[in-house]
């Protein structure tokens, strides 16, 4: 198993891992037959959602694969990791789902990449519950972001879109499911790493019977990994047995530098690349697209 350890890497083994992220990693992540677009969810908080879909995200980017973020948070920072603005009168999600608005229209680059895109989150995601039930009709409100995507994609040729929701099961979280073939839920390795999980698989199961059959939990990440306590063994073997191999064999340890990256505007990828926390990322993102590959 792929743990990564907790305290960060010799120094020249973690410089060794800087250059090859910043030079060498280009073009060593097969290319998808076609986009893949996965949300990233899980209601409960502090579990590594925003940063998992940020990392992922930034390596595949690196890697040269072109990738697109949509921020789906009212908090936004996902967007703030990539130094994207998202002040109140910014454009992005919001007026992609309730004023119709392009996504191409709408989305910015990240600052530092070659071919990842992102499409900010902005304050008035906050009320956009209640705008969505008050001015669009209820057959419409699950397929918005369905809608724009597939007009966005019939004109720009994406490998990965990532989809960042807001820590409920509300509207939002309901149209990023209505949109996909495929969720991954991020868990943390801690007390109660699996409450609200059960609550979050009744909404997927919900969305795909009602609204897209095609919808799976297809990935299991595991992060937040203390190699030093038992507690963290212990949650890794739980959710293996309930999840099976659904689970990446990659984990994603405890690490002040991915914590850090997003004050600073930045993935941990390009912040410390030499940090366990990138190198873990990385190998994630490459077990993604190789498992998919392997069918």
């Amino acid at each position: 198993m792929a743990y990564a350890d907790e305290e960060d890497t010799p120094l020249a083994a973690a410089a060794a891992a800087a250059v090859y992220v910043r030079r060498g990693l280009k073009g060593t992540f097969a290319k998808p037959k076609q986009t893949r677009i996965i949300t990233i969810a899980n209601q409960k908080g502090g579990v590594g959602k925003t940063t998992s879909a940020v990392n992922l995200a930034a390596s595949m980017a690196l890697a040269g694969l072109n990738v697109l973020v949509i921020d789906l948070d009212p908090q936004g920072n996902a967007s703030t990791a990539f130094g994207i603005d998202h002040y109140e009168d910014a454009s992005g999600s919001f007026d992609v789902l309730l004023d119709g608005e392009a996504i191409a229209d709408m989305m910015s680059a990240a600052e530092g990449f070659d071919s990842l895109w992102v499409l900010p989150a902005t304050l008035d995601l906050a009320g956009a519950d209640i705008e969505l039930i008050s001015t669009v009709a209820e057959a419409e409100r699950p397929f918005l972001l369905k809608a724009a995507l597939a007009d966005f994609l019939a004109d720009h040729e994406m490998d990965y879109v990532f989809i960042d929701c807001p820590p409920s099961l509300g509207m939002l979280t309901i149209n990023a499911l209505a949109a996909v073939k495929e969720v991954l839920i991020p868990i943390q390795c801690e007390f109660y790493a699996l409450e609200g999980v059960q609550q979050l698989l009744r909404t997927i199961e919900f969305a795909k019977e009602r609204l897209n059959p095609d919808l799976e939990v297809s990935t299991i990440l595991l992060t937040m990994y203390n190699s030093t306590t038992n507690l963290s063994a212990s949650v890794v073997e739980e959710v293996r047995g309930y999840f099976g191999k659904k689970v990446l064999e990659t984990v994603i340890p405890r690490s002040i530098y991915v914590a850090e990256a997003p004050s600073f505007g930045q993935s941990v990828m390009t912040y410390d690349p030499g940090s366990t926390g990138a190198v873990a990322y990385l190998a994630a993102a490459r077990e993604i697209t190789e498992r998919k590959q392997k069918g």
